[in-house]
């Protein structure tokens, strides 16, 4: 028996009821080939990473161990507002659970293990550039801190896939608490089915909030959880400079993790109606519509669980997001500068920041860490930033104002930028980046560029000598590059 099929449990999600789901054997792979494994998260779950043909077979669905049943989760969804009543895993596939060393539950999730009773005409398979960018999105946002599902690896096969253009399968093995998404209540809810809505509610509150379980208000506290963590979650996003790309309900994570990657970005020069989905020709999803998108979301979800909770329990516990978010947003940005003490001045100051930086053209994350190295009344550390902008006049009319804030704290110089320096990521996962190590594999079948963005994203606030030329900015505003959903 393999390694990853000793340490696979029934899944907890086959005790719903049948109609939550559809048993799916996965479809076969030809000659799979282990393209990427994620030692950090193989640790967690007690893998040594020294995975066998078996192992493989298992990660990539073409073994299917008997005490588990594969099976592909039911949802519905708002796309870009409109409501579509059945969406569901179409290339996806719940295997099973694993137990991480700390004895948390996780679910195991082949995404690209081919065609489900929701492919809706679609062939199943993942193609190796987007289970690439996932990979390395997964990892990059867990090593900023920000919730997100996992990845564990990435299994390719020589199968063609049509797309835009020919390309390659493959197989990414992720990993959640729960995937379940505010889409698999928004399904139950507008077939008229309250007793689903219920059970599924009970189930994530069993599993994921035990501590809401019996009591009297449970929904509604379950519902107050899921809009913290969402505030907080996209509050993370604004600071970081993430975009989502496609913020459906049914991309939308009761846990509120950051879930399914697919037409994201990290901004490189700051532009705040930034899209990287080549589909959003609206700007539904651009980077400064992302809370209010985030909180439409949500009264989508309230009022998926309205047989739940009375109406102004609902009202109540929506009216809560914004204040979270605003608050959340704006002690991160504190953070990132370098402020010890909140101001009521402090949200103008960052206001005025994201202009002069959209203005200049100004590089967000080179800027955001080279902030550190400024001192007040040191002429000579303001030449680097200002050199990052088109329009140095507004920035150094920033720097003025950033300068007297910084005289009402009491801190060194050295210790704010040793602060800075913990918030503000070195490494981003720049878009062309990622295509570096996409191309490579791609086209050499070299695949160390992904195990090397890995291991840096990791650790994004330490500096790796050797490793310059990943925190520079694009030499040719390749950020700009947009992205489809099968990105």
């Amino acid at each position: 028996m393999s390694e990853v099929e000793q340490r696979l449990l029934a899944g907890a999600y086959a005790r719903l009821p049948a109609d939550f789901y559809a048993p799916q054997a996965p479809t076969s792979l030809p000659r799979p080939y282990l393209i990427a494994f994620n030692p950090d998260l193989g640790g967690q779950l007690g893998l040594s990473g020294d995975l066998g043909p078996r192992d493989i077979d298992t990660l990539c669905g073409n073994h299917v161990p008997a005490h588990v049943q594969p099976l592909a989760a039911v949802y519905a969804g708002h796309q870009f507002g409109v409501y579509v009543p059945q969406l569901g895993d179409g290339r996806a596939l719940l295997l099973g659970d694993l137990i991480d060393v700390d004895g948390a539950r996780r679910e195991l999730q082949l995404k690209g293990a081919g065609r489900t009773p929701f492919s809706r005409g679609a062939d199943g398979r993942a193609v190796l550039r987007s289970t690439i960018r996932e990979y390395l999105a997964s990892e990059a946002m867990h090593g900023l801190g920000i919730p997100t599902t996992r990845a564990l690896a990435i299994v390719g096969s020589d199968q063609p896939v049509y797309r835009e253009q020919i390309e390659t399968a493959a197989v990414l093995a992720r990993l959640a608490p729960s995937h379940v998404r505010f889409g698999s209540f928004e399904f139950f809810h507008y077939r008229g089915e309250a007793q689903r809505v219920a059970q599924l509610a009970d189930f994530v509150i069993d599993t994921q909030f035990p501590v809401f379980s019996g009591l009297p208000d449970c929904h509604h506290r379950l519902l107050r959880e899921v809009i913290e963590r969402t505030a907080l979650l996209v509050a993370a996003w604004q600071a970081q400079g993430f975009v989502h790309g496609v913020m459906n309900t049914d991309n939308m994570s009761i846990l509120g993790l950051t879930l399914d990657y697919g037409p994201y970005g990290f901004l490189d020069h700051f532009e705040a109606m930034r899209v990287f989905n080549h589909t959003d020709q609206r700007g539904r999803y651009a980077y400064a519509n992302q809370g209010r998108v985030a909180l439409w979301n949500l009264h989508a979800l309230a009022e998926a669980l309205s047989t739940l909770i009375p109406a102004e329990a609902r009202e109540a516990a929506l009216a809560t997001f914004e204040p979270l978010f605003v608050g959340a947003y704006g002690e991160l940005m504190r953070r990132k500068l370098g402020l010890l003490e909140a101001r009521a001045q402090d949200a103008d100051l960052v206001d005025r920041l994201l202009l002069a930086l959209q203005a200049g053209h100004v590089d967000y994350p080179a800027f955001m860490r080279g902030l550190g190295t400024f001192r007040p009344h040191d002429a000579a550390t303001r030449a680097p930033l200002l050199a990052l902008s088109r329009a140095p006049e507004s920035l150094a009319a920033w720097l003025d104002d950033y300068a007297a804030r910084l005289a009402g704290e009491s801190d060194p110089g050295e210790a704010r930028q040793a602060r800075m320096n913990a918030i503000n990521p070195l490494y981003v996962l720049r878009t062309h980046l990622a295509e570096r190590a996409i191309r490579r594999a791609a086209d050499h079948r070299d695949y160390s560029e992904i195990e090397r963005l890995r291991r840096l994203l990791a650790r994004p606030f330490e500096p790796c000598p050797e490793m310059d030329e990943y925190a520079a900015p694009p030499l040719d505003d390749g950020g700009a590059i947009e992205l489809s959903c099968s990105s």
